[in-house]
């Protein structure tokens, strides 16, 4: 048995709940922080999530996924997978992406976890890329941070 393979990340942002909430399932939002890609979905289980943008001039699906679960405020699960690599699109090798919001002190907790590597086609490679030597989603909820507490 393979050992599970995550990437785990977590910030605290002076915004609440709600404001982050937004960030994180605003096409208009997403873009600011998810190098010019927009969230394109109804937000119901089940529903296709898509991440679009524009390459060279043309609009393009960079993430495609699912909606797992969704609890607003709270919690949002979904999966990933690249339609441009050449793997095989099956939901064997999508990752699943997890966000927990949680409020403390005035502040939102926001979580972020991704995998299981350990279990997809290419998974070591896979997670290396997006580990980014330590840095995982940092550089993301970085810039989330720097966004809504600008506001």
């Amino acid at each position: 048995m393979l050992t599970p393979l995550f990437i785990q990340n977590s910030i605290n942002i002076k915004a609440p709940v709600a404001q982050v909430w937004n960030a994180l399932t605003n096409p208009e939002e997403t873009k600011k922080y998810m190098f010019g890609c927009e969230t394109v979905s109804d937000w119901q289980p089940g529903s296709s999530l898509l991440w679009k943008g524009s390459y060279e001039g043309k609009e393009m699906i960079f993430v495609k996924g699912n909606i797992v679960s969704i609890k607003p405020g709270i919690s949002l699960v979904y999966t990933v997978f690249d339609p441009n690599s050449t793997m095989e699109d099956i939901p064997e090798n999508y990752l699943t992406v997890t966000y927990d919001l949680s409020e403390e002190n005035a502040e939102t907790i926001l979580l972020v976890s991704q995998g299981d590597y350990s279990s997809v086609a290419d998974g070591e490679r896979r997670y290396a890329e997006s580990y980014n030597g330590g840095q995982g989603w940092n550089p993301i909820l970085l810039e989330i941070k720097k966004i809504l507490e600008a506001k």
